[in-house]
């Protein structure tokens, strides 16, 4: 069992940065690829970013490629999404998900454990 748990997320002005971090409980998060998907009011949540296990893999979406940067520190069972460049369009609530697999997926449904979820607002 994975337990996750997001923190970082608030109001921020466009151009602005924000610093998610997910903190995980359990004995496999070094084998466990993880993922940032994001859901907006009335719209299906969405494939943020992913990196592997290793942290040597990672996939973004095209929405946030060169914005975002997706990194995790095995030692501290903590991924991290790095929000660059932020856009009123980037406003969601964003979550953590862990995958019982090493190698990543862009697809929620081969994620297996998901946190709460951490309000991003940006502001125009």
């Amino acid at each position: 069992q994975v337990q996750l748990v997001e923190s970082g997320g608030g109001l921020v002005q466009a151009g602005g940065s924000l610093r998610l971090s997910c903190a995980a409980s359990g004995r496999t998060f070094s084998s466990n690829a993880m993922g940032w998907f994001r859901q907006a009011p009335g719209k299906e949540r969405e494939f943020v970013a992913a990196i592997s296990a290793t942290g040597l893999i990672t996939s973004y979406a095209d929405s946030v490629k060169g914005r975002f940067i997706i990194s995790r520190d095995n030692a501290k069972n903590t991924v991290y999404l790095q929000m660059n460049s932020l856009k009123p369009e980037d406003t969601a609530v964003y979550y953590c998900a862990a995958r019982s697999r090493a190698t990543i997926s862009t697809r929620k449904y081969e994620y297996n454990y998901w946190g709460q979820g951490t309000q991003v607002t940006v502001s125009s």
